[in-house]
């Protein structure tokens, strides 16, 4: 019979940029290994930082990746919205870009990322403080 598990896990505080998350997540999730087939979504409560699946063995994309973000929402940009800082409006236009959740498939008793894909906490803040990731984990048992 399958089985349906929430968690909210707390994300350690991190600097603006993109971090890789996998194994900080999965350590809170053992369930997760006791699963034959099934799916976990991974919802982040947040509106200036955002979730992704991207290559987590050349730290270079990560660092192309936050260059390339800075230059389509600059903290130099003309925007209405500034009460949190320069780099709250610009958050908020990358979180919209990227997304705040992603799922992904279990097959026998892990997450079946491709070869080079890893979970990312895509920080786009300054200092965005400590982030809360609900995880919903539903599956078959082995």
């Amino acid at each position: 019979m399958p089985r349906w598990s929430q968690h909210q896990i707390i994300l350690a505080e991190r600097p603006r940029g993109i971090h890789l998350i996998t194994d900080e997540v999965l350590r809170q999730l053992p369930e997760i290994y006791d699963l034959k087939i099934g799916l976990v979504h991974f919802f982040l409560q947040h509106t200036s930082a955002s979730l992704a699946i991207n290559e987590r063995v050349d730290d270079d994309v990560r660092a192309d990746l936050e260059r390339h973000l800075n230059t389509l929402a600059p903290e130099t940009g003309s925007y209405t919205h500034s009460y949190e800082g320069p780099d709250d409006m610009p958050g908020h236009i990358k979180a919209v870009l990227i997304g705040a959740e992603v799922t992904v498939p279990i097959a026998n008793g892990r997450l079946s990322f491709g070869a080079w894909q890893g979970l990312y906490l895509c920080e786009h803040r300054n200092h965005g403080g400590r982030r809360r990731l609900i995880v919903t984990i539903h599956g078959e048992p082995i």
